[in-house]
């Protein structure tokens, strides 16, 4: 089997990156992307602001907090849109396999590359220029065998870095990496494999595939696979997101009257996640689960989408009062999603890639 070429791009800081490079007096201060106010969440954060500890998703008043002289700047994603149909077409002048992983980064199979470029690392280097010269921002990338090793590698010399891991260089580079860094190893996981004294990928290898399974079910496989730096995922361009949701448990059962804090925040997570999106969302959904383990959901499609995490934050306390329980009831787990994405009228159908 040939061994592929993959390329994944992460444009640096992009909304950031944007508003410093359209506006000179911004350049070299440290930007936050955000409206100022106690529900807003910040969009981007420039690399400036970064140092302070500002980081995207953060509630807008503690980045304040974190950096006093940072200027605020109010998200516009008409223009970010634009920018990002222009860093597509990049892209698709070296490979039609093109994959948004989010709209501020992208995979690429360039195991053919159109341009008759001989190396990936040549085409990253000429993706990388490209964007520099036309669009007059930075991007890193990762260049490697597959996809999760290839993500790796763009975050490996951010700001504006290439780092590439060849077929025999795997080894040397994964072994010693915390096992943190691997794709889904989260908060959970990781206690989980702390309990088994596994702190990096080395150790990881060590265990076979039935303790593996034992331990961690099918992901088990997964994390088998990617000790060895196995990822056979393929690039498939332009596969549309269908929803957008997250959840969390709460350490007691509360009533529904108590659940209000948690939506608030949930709703600023996934308006954060959905911002990434070229496709408006215009669905928004209510998940509860009561104590007993029942799951309910609620769900309303408004005449126009959701224009603000305000918006999103009411709609889905609204639907919270469409839960007819007694006021007895307790639940264990709040969820807020987002779904039914379409494109933004007046623009064409093929998706952007950064917004």
């Amino acid at each position: 089997m040939a061994v592929r070429k993959i390329v994944h791009i992460d444009m640096d800081a992009f909304y950031a990156s944007v508003e410093q490079r359209d506006d000179p007096q911004l350049r070299g201060k440290p930007v936050i992307v955000a409206c100022r106010g106690n529900r807003s969440v910040v969009c981007a954060a420039s690399y400036e602001a970064r140092r302070f500890g500002v980081r995207s998703a953060m509630p807008a008043v503690r980045a304040e907090r974190l950096c006093p002289d940072a200027v605020f700047v109010p998200p516009d994603f008409t223009r970010y849109r634009t920018v990002s149909r222009l860093a597509r077409e990049i892209f698709k002048r070296h490979t039609d396999l093109v994959e948004p992983l989010s709209l501020d980064e992208a995979y690429l199979d360039v195991t053919e590359d159109k341009t008759g470029l001989p190396t990936a690392t040549r085409v990253a280097r000429a993706i990388r220029e490209q964007i520099r010269q036309e669009l007059n921002l930075t991007a890193s990338a990762g260049v490697a065998p597959n996809k999760f090793l290839a993500k790796i590698a763009s975050d490996w010399q951010k700001p504006d870095g290439l780092f590439v891991i060849r077929p025999t260089e795997v080894d040397p580079f994964l072994l010693p990496l915390p096992v943190g860094r691997l794709p889904g190893v989260g908060k959970v996981i990781g206690e989980r494999l702390e309990n088994l004294r596994i702190k990096t990928v080395k150790n990881l290898r060590g265990l076979d595939l039935p303790t593996l399974e034992s331990h961690f079910g099918r992901y088990g496989l997964r994390l088998y696979e990617l000790s060895r730096g196995i990822d056979n995922s393929q690039v498939v361009p332009d596969r549309p997101t269908k929803s957008i949701s997250v959840e969390d448990t709460f350490d007691r059962d509360v009533p529904l009257s108590e659940t209000e804090p948690m939506i608030r925040r949930l709703a600023e997570r996934v308006w954060s996640a959905s911002r990434k999106e070229s496709r408006i969302a215009r669905t928004v959904i209510l998940k509860l689960k009561t104590s007993e383990f029942n799951v309910l959901t609620r769900s309303h499609t408004p005449g126009s989408p959701p224009s603000s995490c305000e918006e999103l934050t009411t709609i889905a306390l609204t639907l919270r009062e469409r839960v007819e329980l007694s006021a007895e009831q307790r639940f264990r787990l709040v969820g807020i999603g987002l779904s039914n994405f379409r494109e933004p009228e007046g623009t064409q159908t093929q998706p952007a890639l950064f917004e």
